[in-house]
């Protein structure tokens, strides 16, 4: 059956009674134009653990979405379809996350012992190649000139599939986010969660990162963005706030935030950028954060804007003991697809 076929045979008020893809939709990888890479890792997470689970639980949740929305009305022919959550990457993960959780009984102690020194070695070796399994992964679909939108796992996750953009183009990102993520090496891992934008800025090719919402932040992370030259701008929570408080608005917010990006922009999504109602079982959640709908706003002016959007990842979606983030996150993503499918002109009759 054709996607033109397939399109014409699919009832859109029935999609939860479907559970062929994600959102319920019955297209595969290979007919759609935005693919979403699942990356099930939280090796290195410092606080709490579940992110790993997060690909799985926005899958499941996603089969409840209803699929009209002004964002972008029949959006969904552009075909999105998620790539199989890869089962030895979940083993990997495992093991990984063992042997971190065994090296951090002993961090911060005064002498670190030949064998906790091996361990890290690993640890990061293991690391290194989840970034690389990432860049190989996406690297094949932009070959096929498809969209892709990767699904974490911790914030870690995005590295590889930043490497293999910056290999074809120069681009900024839009970063919402609790936390800076300008450590280096934090806790000796050397692709810790904490540590995305710090290596992030090591890419040449990426030439702007704009940090929004963060709220929970260190002095040496404060002092890599003075230090940045104007490569990074960060608008914390409590800035954004003040300058509405005293009268100013969402909106125009949203337009200097866009203003600093330039033409190719890709989007890094950690979940806990929005109020923690929003992620209970987020990783490391912090008071303050953002409205869902203030977000998507943002990521709706940007599509609008004339800016491209070149790629996105979802991160720090943990599952608890019901569906809620998965809930949450499904939406989120069904939201950024819509527009990434609106921005790339993407729609099918």
């Amino acid at each position: 059956m054709t996607i033109s076929e397939k399109i014409k045979n699919f009832n859109p008020d029935e999609n939860g009674l479907r559970e062929d893809g994600v959102f319920g939709l019955p297209f595969d990888v290979e007919e759609s134009q935005i693919i979403l890479v699942p990356v099930p890792w939280e090796a290195t997470v410092s606080y709490r653990e579940g992110t790993a689970k997060g690909p799985e639980a926005i899958l499941k949740a996603s089969h409840q979405i209803d699929l009209y929305s002004e964002l972008y009305q029949n959006g969904w022919k552009s075909g999105f379809a998620m790539d199989k959550i890869p089962q030895h990457i979940i083993d990997a993960n495992s093991i990984c996350r063992a042997r971190a959780s065994l090296y951090l009984n002993n961090y911060g102690n005064d002498e670190i012992i030949p064998q906790e020194k091996e361990m890290l070695h690993d640890i990061n070796a293991m690391t290194h190649q989840l970034k690389e399994y990432v860049k190989n992964k996406t690297s094949g679909f932009l070959d096929q000139d498809k969209f892709v939108g990767l699904v974490g796992g911790d914030h870690s996750t995005p590295l590889g599939y930043m490497e293999a953009l910056a290999e074809r183009m120069e681009y900024g990102i839009l970063q919402i986010d609790a936390h800076a993520d300008l450590r280096d090496a934090y806790e000796c891992f050397e692709h810790s969660h904490a540590s995305i934008m710090y290596n992030a800025m090591k890419i040449k090719n990426i030439t702007k990162l704009v940090q929004v919402g963060i709220r929970d932040y260190s002095e040496g992370e404060n002092d890599v963005v003075i230090n940045s030259g104007g490569r990074i701008v960060m608008f914390t929570d409590s800035e954004i706030k003040s300058s509405i408080y005293k009268g100013s608005n969402w909106n125009s917010i949203c337009d200097t935030i866009i203003s600093q990006l330039p033409q190719n922009v890709y989007i890094s999504f950690d979940i806990d950028g929005l109020q923690p109602w929003l992620c209970p079982n987020t990783g490391t959640p912090v008071a303050g954060g953002f409205h869902l709908e203030e977000v998507i706003y943002l990521f709706e002016k940007l599509a609008d804007s004339g800016k491209k959007i070149i790629g996105f990842d979802l991160c720090e979606v943990a599952p608890g003991y019901d569906e809620w983030d998965g809930n949450v996150g499904s939406r989120v993503l069904y939201s950024m697809c819509l527009l990434v499918a609106k921005n790339r002109n993407f729609a099918r009759n």
